[in-house]
């Protein structure tokens, strides 16, 4: 059984654990060390955290049978009547076991709640994630370039997934 809590600011250190657990398996294939290292610093330190929280993104932690399955943060309202699922991971050893489906579900929940109408997200184009959020419904409407700086780039297709 899948449990999702809300992320307290102590538990900041959870998600930036499963982050480092996760990144080096989930794009040991598309990036290299270098900017693994550098976006897990950017995106993934205790400061880039809690800014992300003082800027609207609420975190989600999600345990299987009491262990720590993985994490998930979104952001209603990031456009209108749109949320956006900002980061969602899973540590390898509890994929396939609903833990990300679990998160997306409830994720989906707080947005209906909140009478948004649009689920929305970003994913590498190269990340075999995007037909796991095919299959949950989404749908892919854009492609994206976005600098993060020493000469990276991110580059994603946006997806979305109607509400309504």
């Amino acid at each position: 059984m899948v449990t999702i809590t809300e992320a307290l600011p102590n538990e900041y250190n959870i998600i930036q654990e499963i982050a480092r657990r996760t990144w080096p398996v989930a794009y040991r294939d598309i990036l290299s060390n270098a900017q693994l290292d550098y976006m897990l610093e950017l995106f993934y330190s205790i400061e880039a955290i809690n800014q992300n929280a003082e800027d609207g993104h609420r975190f989600l932690i999600a345990r299987s049978e009491g262990q720590i399955g993985g994490f998930a943060s979104y952001q209603t309202d990031y456009k209108p009547r749109q949320t956006h699922i900002q980061k969602i991971y899973v540590l390898p050893e509890m994929q396939g076991r609903q833990v990300g489906r679990e998160l997306m579900i409830r994720i989906q929940e707080i947005a209906l709640m909140a009478g948004q109408t649009v689920l929305s997200l970003n994913v590498n184009r190269n990340n075999s994630a995007q037909h796991f959020y095919s299959g949950l419904g989404f749908k892919v409407v854009e492609s994206t370039d976005i600098d993060i700086g020493h000469g990276y780039l991110m580059e994603d297709f946006i997806m979305e997934k109607s509400l309504i």
